[in-house]
């Protein structure tokens, strides 16, 4: 079983999210490439609890995610996330 065979975003929770997430497919640059992949790759880490140099190489250089997660969190973006999931309780584990 591969890591992209338990990715944790149902359909539903990614559109809820979405709304609050910078850039898009069509935006040139790191913001916009494949945010649910990169979204998955953060919820990995923070699941397993594991360190960046350990994140599967399916969800791309580990230092590149590294560097955009610290530019969303600079930018507000997962606080707005989080606010926005906090009634899901499959999200609990973030909140915490």
């Amino acid at each position: 079983m591969s890591v992209l065979d338990r990715l944790i975003l149902r359909d539903d929770q990614w559109e809820r999210m979405s709304r609050h997430i910078i850039g898009d497919d069509r935006t040139r640059g790191s913001s916009g490439r494949d945010n649910r992949m990169f979204v998955e790759a953060v919820l990995w880490i923070v699941r397993t609890g594991s360190p960046w140099r350990d994140l599967p190489e399916a969800f791309g250089e580990w230092n590149s995610v590294f560097r955009r997660f610290s530019r969303w969190s600079h930018k507000g973006v997962w606080q707005r996330i989080f606010a926005a999931m906090s009634d899901d309780p499959d999200f609990e584990y973030l909140i915490c």
